[in-house]
C-alpha cells in the first residue's frame, strides 16, 4: 500500500528563531501523528538545527535542492553527502521555481536524480505545466515528457526512493487550485504512463502528491481523490495550525 504524504516546503522563509518557533509548535500539533508521513524542508542553513530538533518526533525533514556534482568547485552549493551527513536523507528536486528562476532542465534534474539515488536519498520529483500548456490543450505532453526525461531511464528498483510531486505551476502562490477532478485526472494519468512504460505495481506504488495553493478548507477534497496521495504544500506551511490541519486531512 501506497504510502500517504504531506510535505511542507518553507522556501526563503523563516530564519532561525522563527524556524524553533515553528518547529516547536508543529512538534505540539503532531504529537499523535496522522496516517501518513509528515515532512518539513526548512532553509538550507537551518537544517541542521532543524535534523536534530526532529529527532524522536515522527516528522522527517527534506532538503529544498540539492547539487549534482559529489564535491568540487561550486561555491553556494550542497552536495548529497553534506545533507546525509547531518541526517537529511530526502530532498525535493525539481520545483517549478528551481526550473523557472535557475533554469533547471530536464538533463540537469535527471544529474540530480542519479546522485541522489546513488547515496541512497529519497527523491520528491516536482513537475508541472504553466497555464499556457494547459490553454493550449498540452497539459499532458509537458508533464508526460518531464517524467520521461528526468527519470524513465531509471532501472524499476530506482522506483522504490521516488515520490512524485505534480504542481500545475498556474496554481502556486496564486490562490489558484487545481479542483479535485483536474487534480485526480492528472494524477490518473500519471499513474498510467507510468504503467506503460514500467508496470502495474510501480505505478500502484508511487505516491503521487499534489501541489498548488493547498489550504486547510480544501485538502481533505483533494486528498480523498483515489491517485492523490497527499500534498507538497508551500505557503500554508508556514502556519503550524493550517499546516496540522492539511496534515490531518491525509
Amino acid at each position: 500500500m501506497r504510502k500517504k504524504i504531506v510535505a511542507g516546503n518553507w522556501k526563503m522563509n523563516k530564519n532561525l528563531t522563527e524556524t524553533k518557533n515553528l518547529l516547536a509548535d508543529l512538534k505540539v500539533k503532531f504529537e499523535h501523528m496522522p496516517n501518513g508521513e509528515i515532512i518539513v524542508a526548512p532553509t538550507s542553513v537551518n537544517l541542521q538545527y532543524t535534523s536534530e530538533a526532529l529527532k524522536g518526533s515522527g516528522i522527517k525533514v527534506a532538503a529544498q535542492n540539492m547539487h549534482q556534482a559529489e564535491s568540487g568547485a561550486f561555491t553556494g552549493e550542497i552536495s548529497a553527502d553534506m545533507l546525509k551527513s547531518i541526517g537529511v536523507n530526502i530532498v525535493i528536486l525539481g520545483h517549478s521555481e528551481r526550473r523557472a528562476y535557475f533554469g533547471e532542465n530536464d538533463t540537469l534534474l535527471a544529474g540530480k536524480v542519479q546522485t541522489a539515488l546513488k547515496n541512497d536519498m529519497t527523491i520528491i520529483f516536482c513537475f508541472g505545466e504553466e497555464l499556457e500548456d494547459r490553454k493550449s490543450d498540452t497539459h499532458f505532453t509537458v508533464v508526460e515528457n518531464q517524467l520521461k526525461n528526468a527519470l524513465f531511464t531509471l532501472e524499476a528498483s530506482a522506483w522504490k526512493q521516488i515520490v512524485l510531486a505534480y504542481e500545475p505551476v498556474w496554481a502556486i502562490g496564486t490562490g489558484e487550485t487545481a479542483s479535485p477532478e483536474q487534480a485526480q485526472e492528472m494524477h490518473a494519468f500519471i499513474r498510467t504512463t507510468i504503467k506503460n512504460k514500467f508496470n502495474a505495481a510501480i505505478a500502484e506504488e508511487v505516491s503521487i502528491l499534489y501541489g498548488g495553493s493547498v489550504k486547510p478548507a480544501n485538502a481533505q477534497e483533494i486528498f480523498a481523490k483515489p491517485d492523490v496521495d497527499g500534498g507538497l504544500i508551500g505557503g500554508a506551511s508556514l502556519d503550524a495550525a493550517s499546516f496540522a490541519a492539511i496534515g490531518n486531512a491525509m
